[in-house]
């Protein structure tokens, strides 16, 4: 089965010059790719003639399938539409269809209906329209020399589904897709290349119609397994068997599969144990219980916390004793440990964890450099603390040290 290329080609002075996100191409290329089209390149071009033109020339040469955002509105500089028929050689024509939805569309909702909209009926003679239930500019589809052009708009609900409802559907039917499918194994407390060491050997004898990815970000590394072929339930199965030979090796570091969070992981063995749990956060400022609560149903197991940035409130609103700071310091293992416990018996919670330290980009000393940060766990039974030596870098540092707390805690709950 031939391999399906395709190119996303974004239209907008708006995108280049930073005023606008660009999430369209994320979710198409996910989208492709679940039906087996591999995207080749994102480009992203001005609202200029020549350079749209120039663009289209050059995806068509590359690509078999090239699916085109943005430059579909009613004003003079919106590009697409006028190009599109130039490129192809074709007249631009009124279509009473999207014409009168269009009209529908404005007066439905109290609004006039002005020559400036009826301009949004004016399609190249050669498309096939693509309804646009949720907007007014249609999505338009053009074959030549077995490729594909697919325009749409750039709103993004707008986008999605007409992709969804018209587009994905012509797609397969006309290039006989393959099917792909993606499982992914979420790992944190290890570095890239010692996972790759450890599962070199599983790794060196996977079947040919399955690869690995290693996807690194902060603190975590996902591992992509993708098999192609022509049945999905034959891949899926033939994906968890490798899983199965790989877990022993790394279920340690495993916490979840595909769109798992470390949060969500920890909910979940909370919930499995019958344990509630409360956080006392000095350098983190909050950030574990913020992303602790963007879980639902996380109030059954958060029992809440405190966020005792200055050592007043480390004394009064926590208990850590003052002789602990004056022989310690805030960032210390005694003072975590302490904050730990304290935040435990305050909230009458199982589980009580901990942060303090330098997060930066000042503050440090030769003893205790920025980056500095002690963390703990407590639960009545046992205290686990563990001292992390992270970057220069602020943001980084909090997200890096809410990663190493949930981890502690996840490592300490299985056990």
């Amino acid at each position: 089965m031939k391999k399906i290329l395709a190119e996303i080609l974004t239209i907008g002075d708006e995108i280049l010059y930073g005023q606008i996100t660009d999430t369209n191409s994320q979710w198409i290329s996910a989208e492709l790719d679940s039906i087996g089209i591999k995207v080749i390149r994102k480009t992203t071009v001005g609202d200029t003639e020549d350079e749209i033109l120039d663009a289209f020339s050059e995806a068509d040469e590359r690509a078999d399938l090239v699916i085109i955002t943005g430059g579909l509105g009613p004003t003079n500089d919106d590009l697409t539409m006028p190009m599109l028929a130039k490129y192809f050689g074709s007249d631009i024509v009124h279509n009473q269809e999207v014409h009168d939805h269009v009209k529908h569309f404005f007066e439905s909702r109290g609004l006039t209906f002005t020559e400036l909209n009826k301009g949004q009926a004016m399609v190249p003679e050669i498309a096939q329209v693509l309804h646009n239930e949720l907007g007014t500019a249609p999505g338009t589809w053009y074959e030549q020399n077995d490729k594909v052009f697919i325009s749409l708009p750039g709103v993004p609900h707008e986008m999605k589904n007409i992709m969804t409802t018209h587009a994905l559907p012509k797609i397969r039917e006309y290039f006989h897709t393959a099917t792909i499918y993606h499982k992914v194994i979420k790992t944190v407390g290890i570095g890239e290349s010692f996972l790759a060491d450890k599962i070199k050997d599983w790794e060196e004898r996977l079947p040919n119609h399955i690869s690995l990815a290693y996807l690194p970000s902060v603190g975590q590394v996902k591992l992509r397994l993708t098999a192609v072929g022509e049945n999905k339930d034959s891949l899926q199965t033939d994906v968890e068997n490798e899983i199965d030979k790989v877990l022993p090796k790394i279920e340690k570091y495993t916490f979840g599969y595909n769109k798992t969070t470390l949060e969500e992981a920890i909910g979940e063995l909370l919930i499995k144990e019958n344990k509630t749990i409360a956080f006392a956060e000095s350098c983190t400022g909050g950030y574990i219980q913020h992303k602790i609560t963007t879980i639902g149903g996380s109030s059954r197991y958060f029992q809440g916390g405190l966020v005792p940035y200055h050592n007043e409130l480390k004394i009064g609103q926590l208990g850590v004793k003052e002789e602990t700071l004056k022989a310690h310091g805030a960032v210390s293992e005694e003072c975590a440990s302490e904050m730990a416990n304290r935040v435990r018996e305050k909230f009458s919670a199982d589980i009580g964890a901990s942060s303090t330290g330098i997060a930066g980009p000042d503050g440090g000393t030769p003893e205790k450099p920025v980056g500095t940060v002690w963390i703990a766990y407590a639960d009545g039974k046992q205290t686990i603390t563990k001292k992390l030596q992270l970057t220069n870098n602020r943001v980084l540092n909090i997200e890096l040290t809410e990663i190493a707390v949930l981890n502690l805690v996840r490592k300490s709950l299985r056990t």
